[in-house]
């Protein structure tokens, strides 16, 4: 094997997507199972989500609306690996791993901040 080559990235063509299926399933179970924030994203992903179909819009502008949501989700789970790989280093207080553990938050408010400015442009335009 290679030296450039992972251990762990053995399989290839359709095993590999198998695989890759059963890592994201895992993943997302973890995520529910351990951290309140992902469930918290996820309950408002199942409001606003089935609420955008409902809504007088646009084919676009609720395609926006579905992807801020979804977008949440993606960040919300990188911001969790991000603290599990942190935590698993070290649990001693250093400030790059404040540093990275804050940098994640911040991409999260900046998601959620996403929704609540891309569904408030949608639905005022709409109002007015």
């Amino acid at each position: 094997m290679s030296p450039d080559r992972s251990l762990y990235k053995g399989t290839s063509g359709i095993q590999r997507i198998f695989n890759a299926t059963r890592y994201s399933v895992a993943g997302f179970k973890t995520a529910f199972q351990n951290e309140a924030a992902f469930r918290q994203i996820l309950l408002i992903n199942l409001i606003l989500i089935p609420l955008s179909f409902v809504m007088p819009v646009s084919r676009v502008e609720q395609a926006l609306m579905v992807a801020v949501c979804l977008l949440a989700l993606i960040v919300e789970l990188l911001n969790s690996a991000i603290e599990a790989v942190v935590d698993r280093i070290s649990m001693e207080q250093h400030e790059l791993s404040k540093n990275a553990k804050d940098m994640g938050s911040a991409a999260q408010f900046v998601a959620l901040s996403l929704i609540t400015v891309t569904w408030g442009i949608i639905l005022i335009g709409h109002s007015l």
